[in-house]
């Protein structure tokens, strides 16, 4: 096969994408799996009209996309037809379709871990190649590459393997976290797809997921003010947290730590559940959410966590005590200027806090977070 027809040909067949009225990312995803299914099919099968085919087999997958994409707007209309909470209603299982199944065939043994997980976002979940890489803290052209790779990896294989839990939830969990961010209907789709699984699969971890799931979203009317500003959890108007869901994601946390097979998810969970247990901020139990970080650390030896612990322990023990939990974290992780400089103003050091504030806000990546920041410095610098 010549790779050289194929990269001269990808401009026209985009260009006559575009112009039959596929917007330009469509088209370019598009114009991808058509050429990952040339690399595929063209050494026993070479076309006549190398053009033509790629042009026929790109448009039916930008249709094949932009129908799957209309279908699962559908359902989250439907989800919000349903009433308050939508599909996270409890108990409720219904608009069952084959995404699922697809989440777990992109889950695929031939992939690494890392490599489903971008894939899977990518083709099933929806978000663009741009957001996978924020999620990844990786340049956006690195993502792009990664995907292509694993596409490629995937063209040729048989998908009657289907991927291992763990690394689906880890899927459901970054699209949670991506929609957490501001797109409310990646969230409802992610709520929904682990109620299924949850359904389908009895498993400590599966349900872990969907209680931490449920008491995060439990407090999404609270967490922008009138202004779209956001509201920091502290600051959250309570009375707006939806109690019911939270304590269907208490029971169902509560059913998961009795089988005594403790995850990652379960305890993150748990952190949730006792920010959700207290009336006001200053009646949380910072102790407890201490100890639960120090599981977590156990469970994945991950700096992010090493960093939110400290958070916790400069409540518990006092600012000084968590700058102490801080030092030695790398300054690069995301949210450590953030964290630095709460810790730095709870310690009595505002100039410290406001520059550390202003350093946060220029690594901001979400539009909230960054205005909440900007606001945090210039706080501190007029008081001064």
């Amino acid at each position: 096969m010549d790779e050289l027809l194929l990269r001269g040909l990808t401009p026209t067949v985009l260009g006559i994408l575009v112009r039959r009225g596929a917007d330009f990312a469509a088209a370019e995803d598009a114009v991808q799996d058509a050429l990952v299914e040339a690399i595929r099919v063209w050494p026993a099968d070479p076309p006549r009209d190398p053009k033509g085919w790629l042009v026929t087999v790109a448009w039916r997958r930008f249709l094949d996309a932009t129908r799957a994409e209309a279908a699962r707007r559908r359902r989250e209309e439907a989800v919000e037809e349903a009433g308050p909470g939508g599909a996270v209603e409890p108990g409720d299982v219904s608009q069952v379709d084959d995404t699922l199944q697809l989440y777990f065939l992109c889950a695929h043994p031939s992939l690494t871990p890392s490599s489903a997980v971008a894939l899977t976002l990518r083709a099933v979940g929806g978000l663009t190649t741009r957001q996978i890489a924020a999620a990844y803290l990786v340049p956006e052209t690195t993502m792009a590459q990664r995907i292509s790779r694993a596409k490629r990896t995937v063209s040729g294989v048989r998908f009657d393997q289907p991927g291992d839990v763990a690394t689906v939830l880890r899927v459901l969990y970054l699209v949670f976290n991506e929609g957490y961010s501001g797109d409310v209907d990646l969230v409802v789709e992610a709520v929904r797809l682990t109620r299924q699984l949850a359904a389908a699969i009895d498993h400590p971890e599966v349900a872990g997921l969907l209680a931490l799931m449920l008491l995060h979203h439990a407090r999404r009317a609270a967490r922008v003010g009138p202004d779209g500003s956001l509201v920091p959890l502290a600051e959250q108007d309570r009375g707006l947290w939806d109690t019911g869901m939270i304590a269907e994601g208490v029971a169902v946390l509560q059913a998961a730590l009795a089988r005594d097979r403790l995850g990652e998810f379960q305890a993150q969970a748990a952190i949730a559940a006792l920010h959700a247990d207290a009336p006001a901020a200053d009646e949380t139990d910072w102790v407890q959410i201490v100890e639960w970080y120090d599981e977590l650390v156990r469970l994945t030896g991950s700096p992010v966590v090493r960093l939110n612990r400290a958070v916790a322990v400069g409540e518990a023990d006092g600012a000084r005590a968590g700058l102490a939990a801080l030092a030695g974290l790398d300054e690069s992780l995301p949210r450590y200027a953030a964290v630095a400089a709460y810790l730095r103003e709870k310690d009595g050091d505002p100039v410290a806090a406001a520059r550390w504030y202003a350093e946060a806000a220029r690594k901001a990546t979400n539009v909230g977070e960054r205005d909440h920041l900007v606001r945090q410095a210039a706080r501190l610098r007029s008081a001064g």
